[in-house]
């Protein structure tokens, strides 16, 4: 029998002390699932204004960061990820994390993001090695986490604690990359010599994914599927060449769903629980959201969104593509915040069908929960998706996605074309012009299908048995980091 691992898992978020998103949600999940396999994993955290305060005997060690120009003083503080035995350490500067959001206020990013992140991935490095604990491996995730791997290759690369220890770097959404004037370069951390194309330069630019791509041991994102296309022109956002000069380490591995919190027949969070096996809650569910909400309490498909209401997630197309269907035929309902334009733009829509949709501006766990098990159908049409979460959750609580053919959601749903509806494996619809057109056609079969209880039953059935739990992904992970620890 192989020995556990000791696995270090550095994030900038992690569900429930900090959430922007899907990130967060693999943070909390992943570490279980690796926890209950044996492995002794610990998260390491920024220690931002909103998280609870921690009693002194919590606090471990000073730790610090050369950035060039200073040298900047922190406090390491280890606690426990809540409802688990995990241990998570903090990272704690009053001026770099002392605010309420992780990257920024509104749609203005922090102006400091790049020396506050060097900060963090530099002084998480200094701050564990004085616990006396030391990881066989180090997994850093998206680009706030981007200077760790490139840190552990140069700064910390004869140091007594992290000589010889590799990194496995996960791409979440290669659109965010932590780009920066070079004039930022100075306060990173780094000698001058890494700023050129090879590794941290991208167009005159600092570009800390870059850094990571370049000097980590092992690269993954979160589908298959996003792993080709991030090697592409179309979806690889300037970083499709150095990504395909190292497809040999890279690999797409799928996101999984944490069931202890995503489970029609447990959910605390909606009026009636339900299963598979006995749906008449989830009818229940609907009923109450529609009351709540105010819409009229009928018999047509409710299509439901909740999302990051940005660009990316294609919520342009289901304004025009709602406005195409004939009004009273179904209901929407949108959970979410984002860029201001889209709000508006679907608060607008809530106007022009007053009867028919209901936009609900907020972050809000509990609404999210009853949303997806009123919902018939949940609408996810997104530019490109490197996973996507929600498609798992809408499988298990029996509302069929909608989605746009592109990484993770190209893995997971099986369109409902006569070939797959024939088999019996169609569990979704899915379109591929990114028009509202493709999309409207999408939301037309849709209707026609929840007028077809038998077929639009079908659909839920094989959606609903479908198990994307994290053991699976788990067990790759742990695979990667062996294979990562070995070739080290």
């Amino acid at each position: 029998m192989k020995k556990p691992l000791k696995i270090l898992f550095a994030t900038a978020e992690v569900a429930p002390l900090m959430s922007t998103g899907g990130l967060a949600d693999v943070a909390a999940a992943l570490p279980k699932a690796l926890h209950k396999a044996g492995h002794d994993v610990r998260l390491i955290l920024p220690f931002y204004q909103k998280l609870p305060r921690l009693p002194e005997s919590c606090r471990r060690n000073m730790c610090l960061a050369h950035l060039g120009t200073h040298t900047a003083y922190g406090c390491l503080w280890e606690t426990t990820l809540p409802d688990s035995e995990i241990p998570l350490y903090l990272v704690e500067h009053e001026n770099y994390f002392g605010r309420m959001a992780p990257y920024g206020d509104g749609n203005h990013e922090y102006g400091d993001n790049a020396e506050r992140f060097c900060f963090f991935s530099h002084a998480a490095l200094d701050g564990i090695a004085g616990t006396g604990w030391k990881p066989d491996v180090v997994h850093c995730h998206d680009w706030p986490t981007a200077p760790m791997p490139l840190s552990l290759k140069t700064t910390f690369a004869n140091h007594p604690v992290w000589a010889g220890v590799p990194s496995v770097y996960t791409i979440h959404n290669l659109a965010y990359q932590g780009r920066y004037g070079a004039e930022k370069m100075a306060s990173t951390g780094f000698g001058p010599e890494l700023f050129n194309p090879e590794c941290l330069e991208y167009h005159g630019d600092l570009n800390l994914m870059k850094g990571a791509i370049t000097s980590a041991d092992r690269i993954s994102t979160v589908s298959p599927r996003y792993a080709r296309e991030i090697q592409t022109i179309e979806y690889g956002e300037g970083l499709d060449g150095i990504l395909r000069n190292r497809k040999d380490i890279l690999s797409g591995i799928l996101n999984g769903a944490d069931y202890s919190l995503w489970d029609p027949t447990t959910d605390p969070h909606i009026p009636e629980n339900y299963s598979a096996s006995d749906r008449a809650g989830k009818a229940v569910c609907k009923q109450a959201f529609q009351k709540q909400l105010g819409l009229p309490e009928k018999d047509v498909p409710l299509f439901g969104i909740v999302s990051r209401l940005v660009w990316q997630k294609g919520i342009d197309l289901v304004m025009e593509s709602v406005l195409g269907l004939p009004e009273g035929v179904a209901q929407v309902a949108v959970l979410g915040t984002g860029e201001r334009g889209v709000e508006e733009g679907l608060k607008h829509l809530e106007s022009q069908r007053p009867d028919s949709v209901r936009v609900m501006l907020d972050f809000n766990v509990p609404i999210a929960h009853q949303l997806q098990a009123a919902s018939d159908f949940f609408l996810m049409p997104s530019r490109y998706e490197p996973c996507g979460l929600s498609q798992f959750y809408s499988f298990a609580y029996g509302s069929i996605p909608i989605v746009r053919r592109s990484g993770g959601l190209a893995d997971t749903v099986a369109d409902c074309n006569p070939v797959n509806l024939k088999t019996g494996v169609a569990n979704g619809f899915s379109f591929v012009p990114l028009t509202s057109h493709s999309l409207s056609a999408r939301l037309q079969q849709a209707v026609e299908l929840y007028g077809d209880p038998a077929a639009f039953k079908a659909v839920q059935d094989a959606g609903m048995a479908l198990d994307f739990s994290w053991n699976r992904s788990c067990e790759t992970y742990i695979e990667l980091y062996r294979e990562c620890i070995e070739a080290a």
